[in-house]
């Protein structure tokens, strides 16, 4: 095997794309401080137990795994960077008020997402910490959307679940409570045999639920049918009325609703969203309450936020335009080296021709080049 390939699922970023992600970057990391998000840089190794902080199935088969040779104990690369944020809160700032934090770094998968998914997402995201209200809930759905926005997508769907929907419903059958994780398997494929064949022996009333949850997707007329077809109970209520309040906020975007849509690494505990753009099968951004993860750093805060691949958002967004730059020639003179570096200062991109060498250049278009007349250095166009 040619010792230049690279492993499946993973990919270099040449140039074009490179430059895209990046821009992009700093204009979502400069929108996120304008809401005051403060940003964080959590390390790419973890000891498990600090990346597996809750029962995390899905992270778990998600995780490469080594062992640290200072330590010998077991370590992990992140798969997914929001249990690592969590700690900062709980253990690290220790803040009483609310938090607002933001990152950005690579994360590896041992499997990926999708069929053409890279295993390396570049992952950004945004979290609230300190404020079970909704009112957290509303803001870091918007900025998720605004988000969007920034990067050049408008036609956006929101669709949202509550996990709180299915915890009430297994809470009324133990039985059920112990096959949580297979249950939220067949949910999320919405197999409905499945679950058909899964629940035969459970009480009538949970075995109904479960059975309706994969049919109860749409716009927002959903939350009546759930409230008639749905146990009465004030848990399921709650949460209902949570995701209606949370479609009034989301405005006259494409909003639905889908109460069998429980993707994610199941640490979540409240209202949960998803976004899709065109282009992509797969969610571009997910995000959710997550309450109980701080637990396990010795404090439980309320939480909520969302998380985004940019290289995967990169990918969808056209093509940028090339850089004007302008054109030098390669020369030690005092006063050429003075003109290029105020035109640097000022923000010009000046390229050097090294001699003997034409550059071959795709990010930039040196539609200018710098010449020498009457004594001085003089930018002329290019034809």
């Amino acid at each position: 095997m040619p010792n230049w390939l690279l492993p499946e699922n993973i990919a270099d970023v040449l140039p074009s794309e490179a430059r895209k992600i990046e821009e992009l970057r700093r204009r979502l990391l400069d929108q996120f401080r304008l809401y005051g998000y403060e940003l964080v840089m959590p390390p790419m190794l973890e000891y498990l137990e600090s990346l597996l902080p809750v029962g995390g199935h899905d992270m778990d088969l998600r995780m490469f795994k080594l062992v640290d040779q200072l330590s010998g104990r077991t370590m992990g690369v992140r798969a997914d960077m929001t249990t690592q944020v969590a700690r900062i809160d709980a253990h690290l700032l220790n803040r009483t008020a609310v938090t607002r934090l933001c990152y950005v770094g690579s994360v590896l998968h041992t499997l990926p997402s999708g069929l053409h998914a890279t295993r390396e997402p570049l992952q950004i995201g945004a979290e609230i910490y300190g404020h079970a209200g909704l009112e957290a809930d509303a803001e870091i759905q918007e900025l998720a959307l605004g988000s969007m926005a920034l990067a050049g997508f408008t036609e956006v769907r929101l669709d949202m679940s509550h996990v709180g929907v299915l915890r009430a419903i297994l809470g009324f059958d133990p039985a059920a409570r112990r096959d949580e994780q297979e249950i939220t398997r067949l949910l999320r494929a919405k197999d409905v045999p499945g679950l058909e064949t899964l629940t035969a022996r459970y009480e009538k009333t949970t075995r109904n639920a479960l059975l309706a949850l994969p049919g109860l997707y749409g716009d927002r007329e959903v939350l009546g049918l759930a409230r008639k077809t749905l146990p009465q109970d004030a848990s399921i209520a709650k949460a209902l009325d949570e995701l209606d309040s949370l479609c009034e906020v989301a405005g006259s975007g494409k909003v639905a609703i889908d109460l069998a849509d429980l993707s994610g690494y199941q640490y979540e505990s409240g209202p949960m969203f998803s976004l899709y753009v065109p282009g992509l099968p797969n969610a571009m951004a997910r995000g959710g309450r997550y309450d109980h993860v701080g637990e396990a750093f010795g404090r439980a805060r309320p939480a909520t936020g969302f998380s985004m691949d940019l290289r995967e958002l990169a990918r969808l967004m056209p093509g940028a335009p090339r850089k004007r730059a302008i054109r030098a020639p390669w020369g030690r003179e005092a006063d050429l080296r003075e003109r290029i570096a105020k035109l640097r200062f000022a923000g010009e991109t000046v390229i050097q021709h090294l001699p003997g060498h034409e550059n071959d250049q795709e990010e930039f278009d040196c539609d200018r080049v710098l010449v020498q007349e009457n004594g001085s250095w003089e930018i002329r166009i290019l034809e």
